[in-house]
């Protein structure tokens, strides 16, 4: 027999909000590093 178990997670604090915020974050220094990578390496053909 499966119990039903309810969500631990409130309700009351949507998770959207920070969720997108860090994805945001991450999604700019991942650009960030690979805009540092290129430059470091154009600098060493130089």
């Amino acid at each position: 027999m499966t119990t039903q178990r309810k969500s631990l997670a409130n309700p009351a604090r949507p998770v959207e909000g920070p969720m997108t915020a860090a994805l945001v974050l991450a999604v700019v220094a991942g650009l960030a590093w690979t805009v540092g990578m290129l430059y470091t390496v154009l600098q060493w053909q130089a």
